[in-house]
């Protein structure tokens, strides 16, 4: 594995749109790999959340619910901190991620977010699937989708554009060709052989 600071846990930030997998793999990442590896993700971060306040972290891009933005700016500035409060703890963190900057106004959350994680060993990774595999996985579970042949709904649409805007990765997986384990495998051997991750500061400079 490539060098990190000592007593420092590896964060791997997993950022893709809803249904591309990204939950997954965190799954497999958490079965395979030595030592803890403690999830933090959006969904997790979502249930905690006030009812009244929901989505919060996981609110779709679109401007849809401007009241909600406060708290959303203040709820990313929490859920960072605590990626790199478990990190410096020792502790490795695996992060699912949908993460966009497509609100009423722009909010910058991620661009605070990567500062938060300054000085860190992060591994910043783009996870793909095609979008009728989206959709076909959206229809299996009965959420938001469309039936064969009809377009994709919109806030499906917003969600597969703008959760790869940038689009700069240490490492981009596409699920629609790789199983969790797989992709799991391939983010341990990046992280074996380096070069440590620097995408992350860069798809989203201070």
């Amino acid at each position: 594995m490539s060098e990190q600071p000592a007593g420092v846990g590896q964060v791997v930030i997993l950022n893709g749109p809803p249904r591309s997998g990204k939950t997954s793999i965190a799954e497999a990442i958490q079965e395979t790999f030595a030592g803890p590896w403690m999830n933090l993700g959006v969904d997790g971060f979502m249930r905690m959340t006030p009812v009244r306040y929901r989505p919060g972290i996981g609110l779709r891009p679109g401007g849809e619910r401007p009241d909600l933005e406060p708290f959303v700016r203040a709820a990313f500035a929490a859920f960072y901190d605590s990626i790199a409060a478990h990190a410096r703890h020792g502790l490795n963190v695996v992060v699912d991620l949908s993460g966009h900057d497509a609100y009423s106004v722009p909010l910058h959350v991620h661009r605070d977010g990567a500062a938060r994680l300054a000085g860190l060993p992060v591994l910043f990774v783009g996870v793909h699937c095609p979008l009728p595999v989206i959709l076909q996985r959206r229809r299996q579970t009965n959420f938001l989708s469309a039936a064969d042949g009809e377009p994709a709904p919109d806030p499906v649409l917003r969600w597969h554009h703008e959760a790869h805007n940038p689009g700069i990765y240490d490492l981009d997986l596409d699920t629609s060709l790789l199983t969790p384990p797989e992709c799991a495998a391939a983010i341990a051997r990046r992280l074996a052989s380096g070069p440590p991750g620097d995408a992350l500061w860069r798809a989203w400079p201070s």
